[in-house]
């Protein structure tokens, strides 16, 4: 009798929201949740400057737009690329309309590809990552008092309440060249992503953040970690993007399929092969 190898893939569920918060007038965030492509993205507008909601819906009408690959690789190239022209697009228009004055956004966006993902980010929205009754914050901030964090300048306590604590450092829009950071995000059954803006970050404690997580269905911790941050008082608007990793469809690799220097594959459910 033959062996059957069984690979299980994961599917990610997900859930997001956006809310303008206590105090704002404006929503100057703005989200993406294109569960189905496995693409998520949360721009922060620049608070404190003009049409700081402009920056985030270009930023993220340009996402909208990407019709991205099956390869990571090439998916990331091409949010880098759509990324640096709304740069340029973005500079432009201050320049023409703003009369030079600084338009920008944060921006934090995760991409998966099989059990990898990549997250590229600018400014202080985050991702972080619950895994094992343990939340990891993935990005780190680009940020004035993160800075001094890193330099010993200040604890983790500190910076929290810092009169600084609202300078970023970077985001898209502000610069004649756009640096985006990256990382590589490897992924197991049962993850928990969050993606969100320093409105939801600057009020909650991480402690508070992975006790809503570990209920662990997307829907209840977007709509539980929104209401503890409007309890919080909400001073900033909030965006949350809260993702799991779920069972996907078996693919199954038979003997019987095999030729000497190839094999397909082939969904246990509908019974015809995979490219």
């Amino acid at each position: 009798m033959q062996d059957t190898t069984y690979r299980r893939p994961i599917a990610w569920a997900s859930c997001a929201a956006t809310h303008t918060g206590m105090v704002r007038e404006l929503n100057e965030d703005a989200i993406l949740s294109q569960p189905e492509c496995d693409h998520w993205a949360v721009a922060d507008g620049m608070g404190g400057h003009k049409v700081g909601d402009l920056a985030s819906k270009k930023i993220i009408e340009g996402l909208e737009r990407l019709n991205l690959p099956a390869g990571l690789e090439q998916a990331v190239d091409d949010i880098e690329d759509q990324m640096i022209a709304i740069n340029r697009e973005l500079q432009d228009y201050a320049l023409q309309h703003l009369d030079g004055s600084t338009i920008g956004s944060t921006l934090v966006d995760l991409v998966i590809r099989g059990r990898v993902g990549v997250c590229l980010w600018a400014g202080d929205s985050r991702l972080y990552r619950y895994r094992h009754q343990r939340l990891e914050q993935v990005t780190r901030d680009h940020s004035q008092v993160a800075d001094w964090v890193q330099m010993g300048v200040l604890s983790e306590e500190e910076a929290r309440d810092h009169k600084a604590s609202n300078v970023i450092t970077r985001a898209v829009g502000v610069e004649d060249s756009l640096y985006l950071d990256a990382t590589l995000v490897d992924t197991q059954m049962g993850d928990i992503f969050l993606l969100c803006s320093d409105g939801l970050h600057s009020v909650l404690e991480p402690n508070e953040i992975a006790e809503i997580l570990a209920c662990r269905d997307p829907k209840k911790c977007t709509d539980e970690l929104i209401a503890r941050a409007l309890d919080a008082g909400a001073p900033d608007n909030i965006s949350v993007i809260v993702i799991k990793g779920e069972p996907g469809k078996i693919a199954r690799c038979e003997p019987t399929w095999c030729e000497p220097d190839r094999c397909e594959q082939r969904s246990e459910e509908e019974g015809t092969p995979l490219a």
